[in-house]
């Protein structure tokens, strides 16, 4: 081959190499240093740029986008003496791409050892309960003192967050059962409750039903009183109203003296002492020749049935006083003797009666 057609080859090549070295596309939120004879000279922005080949050194990109990064668990002690491991994640975004390149050799790095410094300083003031109930407390003074040192370093941190807090597996079970004894003491303390408001209402239902039992047996007691004496006050008016006389009263009188005497239990019976008086009564009431009424004015019984109904309330009366002259005695009832005869309580009626006879 000729010497010269591949010298001029040879040309054309470094020719097409030089020209795309000395053009650098950059993405879009990326950026590239630029150092011209070992020196930062600029920093290429998102699109097409041009360099000088062979002159200028482009490093390689930075990413601008927010990045997350996740840092292993670290062990913290806290204020009482206890070790727990926090697991963490970090926001940050690339604001200045030169001081990421030369303020600092590793950025990522820098800012996990620094958040595990700061995560130390913060949590060791803490006890363990503090710690387990205040992650937004840690995570904003976090984030206020990574962002105050990151910022020489053209880095922004936007976010911190506490992913993990892991207590140890002893802290765990006390915690656990500290909690099951919490949720016992609620759980009793609820049932409680429940039975107290539950006997408070039947109390309150019970009080309620006494009440209205008692205002019912109130109002009935009320009503058969006004019932009784509206009677009473009716019979009491139509006795004055036909103005009975004491003959009447000791005719019925004698009429209940009977049935005092009828009880399948009465084996003993003590004759009142008005019931003297009350014959007497009687006995004046049919000799003696009676007012008629207004009542029986009308209607007059004849001779014959007055006889009658005289002589069954006689035979009635002295069967009464017999009874109870016998009952008084021990020997038991006392025997008519054969052609005796029983002396009357009502002397002038057996004269009257056997005048008629005559």
């Amino acid at each position: 081959m000729d010497p010269l057609l591949l010298v001029g080859l040879f040309v054309i090549l470094f020719a097409v190499f030089t020209v795309l070295k000395a053009v650098r596309i950059v993405p879009q939120a990326r950026a590239r240093n630029v150092e011209r004879l070992g020196r930062y000279h600029r920093t290429l922005k998102p699109g097409l740029n041009f360099v000088i080949p062979y002159i200028d050194r482009v490093y390689p990109m930075i990413d601008l986008r927010e990045q997350v990064v996740s840092f292993r668990p670290q062990p913290v002690i806290t204020e009482d003496n206890l070790v727990v491991e926090i697991d963490t994640v970090l926001y940050f975004q690339v604001t200045d791409p030169r001081a990421a390149a030369y303020e600092i050799a590793n950025y990522i790095q820098a800012v996990e050892q620094l958040t595990v410094t700061t995560l130390r300083n913060v949590v060791g003031s803490m006890d363990l309960e503090k710690t387990l109930t205040s992650r937004d407390t840690i995570n904003s003074q976090l984030r206020g003192v990574l962002d105050e040192a990151t910022g020489k370093w053209g880095i922004r941190v936007n976010r911190v967050e506490i992913k993990a807090i892991d207590p140890p597996k002893t802290i765990k079970d006390a915690m656990e059962k500290q909690m099951r004894a919490e949720r016992d003491k609620r759980a009793a303390i609820l049932t409680a409750e429940g039975q107290r408001q539950s006997q408070i209402l039947t109390a309150e239902g019970e009080k309620q039903s006494r009440i209205l039992r008692a205002e019912g047996a109130r109002s009935a007691a009320i009503l058969e009183a006004e019932g009784q004496s509206r009677a009473i006050d009716q019979v009491f008016q139509a006795v004055h109203r036909n103005d009975p006389d004491p003959k009447l009263l000791a005719y019925q009188y004698l009429q209940v003296l009977p049935q005092l005497a009828q009880g399948e239990g009465n084996t003993f019976w003590v004759i009142p002492s008005e019931v003297t008086s009350a014959l007497q009564g009687v006995s004046k009431a049919f000799t003696e020749a009676l007012p008629p009424s207004a009542a029986t004015r009308e209607n007059v019984p004849e001779a014959s049935e007055m006889d009658e109904e005289i002589a069954k309330a006689t035979e009635a009366a002295a069967e009464a006083v017999a009874d109870a002259q016998s009952a008084e005695r021990p020997d038991g009832p006392r025997q008519l003797t054969e052609g005796a005869r029983e002396p009357s309580p009502f002397p002038d009626l057996d004269k009257q009666r056997d005048q008629a006879e005559r």
